[in-house]
């Protein structure tokens, strides 16, 4: 753990070695001032006169001196620990940020979006207190305990056993609080996971929240959330709450034995009031410096957790990479399914796809039917090597996916997911995700195709028109063509449409798939749909049923010969419309 997180330090290492050595030196020169000031009492004011006037005047110019260093080296600690721990968070979140947009589906399965968001915040921001804390805090509190100790024991070696008593006691009470908080700590942080997921939840989904008035029980489930968390917590500080009050005792019974045996001491032994007053001063210093030790390890109790988790995400490595020879340069569309099976668990889990034997030419359209949970979405991902199939191998232009560097597989691959996805920003800068030279007219050329422009158009800022987060301002069927035509500015060689004309007019479909078929005769199109209309016209159909092939024809082959093909044609025909998933379509 200490290694994955000691590489994000990176060019902050200078400001991190530095900030411990002015943090020192602050402490050695504040331990320096109780001595001074013994100095000026016994040698100055007892004695009074022109030599005691001196003696003040020399060793409180010393103290002058020495407190501005102390002032100047805590000031450059705090600058130099800020640079440091701001900046290593900083490097920890761009880590975290760029490993995760190399992990494959299967990888992000393992993380709930809630989970990453938290590591990226809470948790980032725990770590970096304690990177703060470590740096400046952890050598400056030992650095004054030990400067201290020496001191004392030079001043009244007897009477500084009070201090190592009053140690003694707050070791054991910070052991005790350190092993019932840590515990606690690492089970909050999940909780946390939980209370982002709901807020995530119902901000993404308030329109469907508020039309069926599902308020109360959004906010109950919000509730039942935070107070988790807050229980946890209450828990937690409970114990760090013994912290205070045990110290506080600790220090007023430090002060009255050394009251009580340092007034012995002047009397019997002739010890120095200033002396007395150093020791007091010291007393304070080394509760103070254990005091700043607690709180390091209540601190660093909490981060352990959140730095394990933000570790996870570190130390995961994709599960899909590029091959160390990767072929850069794909051959044509063609698509071949060499009797694929595939499991989401990779062999662990139920098969979804079993025996998947299909083969598609470069250029032909194939459409793809079959009944909720028949496995379509997941035959598609495998073209693109979104996932790696567990039997069998997928081959694209002739070569097996897994050959593929994978962005040269991917910018050949054109996908529109059955969840369309619009980002906040101009309708050109989302349209310019599918190519990002593309020109104004290379736009227009491709919402033109996808049956975009129209709609564009006619809004006020037309190409310029803001879309919101999520793409909340345009409709559902907008949201499908402006996806469609960011798709065709890759000009791929392969383009999938998962469902992705479900929210638009039958007559807007055809007009689609029309411009398809005429614009883009090269490309190989794979459309999954749920209506016939929409792929009656391919080359060929695929029927899935359980994750296996029920058919594969033309729409006039599987109109005779294919049952699920007929239920669900006589359904839409005479009005049923959807599938039957009890009959498998």
């Amino acid at each position: 753990m200490l290694k994955t997180l000691g590489a994000q330090v990176k060019q902050y290492r200078w400001v991190t070695f530095i900030t411990p050595v002015f943090s020192a030196l602050e402490a050695v020169a504040d331990m320096f001032l109780p001595m001074l000031m013994s100095q000026i009492i016994d040698k100055g004011v007892k004695v009074g006169g022109q030599a005691g006037m001196q003696a003040v005047l020399h060793y409180g110019a010393i103290m002058v001196a020495v407190a501005i260093g102390a002032l100047v080296c805590g000031i450059l600690a705090g600058r130099f620990a800020s640079i440091a721990s701001t900046g290593f968070a900083a490097n920890l979140r761009q880590a975290m940020f760029a490993n995760i947009q190399s992990f494959s589906f299967s990888n992000i399965d393992r993380f709930s979006t809630a989970g990453l968001v938290t590591r990226l915040t809470t948790d980032v921001s725990n770590v970096q207190l304690s990177y703060q804390m470590i740096t400046r805090i952890c050598v400056r509190a030992p650095v004054m305990l030990i400067t201290a100790l020496i001191m004392a024991f030079s001043i009244h070696a007897s009477l500084s056993m009070i201090f190592v008593a009053a140690i003694v006691i707050l070791a054991a009470t910070l052991s005790f609080i350190i092993f019932k908080a840590t515990g606690t700590f690492n089970r909050v942080f999940k909780k946390y996971d939980d209370l982002n997921a709901s807020v995530q939840e119902n901000v993404g989904a308030i329109r469907v929240v508020k039309a069926f008035v599902r308020e109360d029980y959004e906010r109950s489930k919000f509730n039942k959330a935070a107070n988790a968390v807050y229980r946890m917590f209450v828990k937690a500080e409970t114990y760090v709450s013994f912290n205070n009050p045990v110290m506080m005792l600790t220090v007023f019974g430090s002060m009255l034995g050394l009251s009580w045996l340092g007034a012995k001491a002047i009397v019997l032994e002739g010890f120095t009031e200033g002396g007395l007053m150093s020791l007091f001063s010291y007393v304070m210093s080394i509760l103070m410096s254990l005091m700043m030790i607690s709180m390091i390890f209540v601190m660093m109790s909490m981060s352990v957790a959140s730095a394990r988790r933000i570790c996870e995400v570190l130390n995961e490595k994709a599960d899909l990479t590029s091959p160390a020879q990767a072929l850069t340069a794909v051959p044509d569309g063609s698509v071949d399914f060499d009797h694929v099976s595939f499991s989401y668990r990779q062999g662990k889990g139920k098969p979804v796809l079993q025996d998947i034997d299909l083969h598609i030419e470069a250029g032909q359209t194939i459409g793809i039917l079959g009944g909720t949970g028949s496995a379509k979405s997941s035959l598609v991902n495998l073209i693109s090597r979104l996932y790696d199939v567990s039997e069998g191998s997928v081959r694209v232009g002739g070569h097996d996916v897994r050959e593929y560097d994978l962005t040269t597989l991917r910018d050949e691959v054109a996908v529109v997911l059955q969840k369309n996805v619009l980002f906040s920003g101009t309708i050109l800068e989302n349209l310019r995700w599918g190519n990002a030279e593309a020109t104004q007219e290379e736009c227009e050329r491709v919402c033109r195709l996808a049956c975009a422009d129209d709609f564009i158009q006619a809004m006020p800022q037309g190409y310029e028109t803001y879309i919101e987060q999520g793409g909340t301002n345009v409709s559902g069927g907008q949201k499908q063509r402006l996806c469609i035509a960011r798709a065709l500015l890759k000009k791929p060689k392969i383009l999938i449409l998962d469902d992705s004309t479900s929210a638009v007019d039958t007559a807007t479909d055809a007009r689609i798939r029309k411009a398809l078929r005429e614009e883009i005769p090269n490309t190989t199109k794979i459309i999954i749909a749920q209506r016939i209309s929409s792929v009656q016209d391919a080359d060929r159909i695929l029927v899935l049923d359980e994750g296996r092939v029920n058919g594969f024809g033309t729409h006039e082959q599987l109109l005779a010969a294919n049952r699920i093909y007929q239920e669900v044609y006589q359904g839409q025909t005479q009005g049923g419309g959807d599938f039957d998933e009890k009959e498998g379509a």
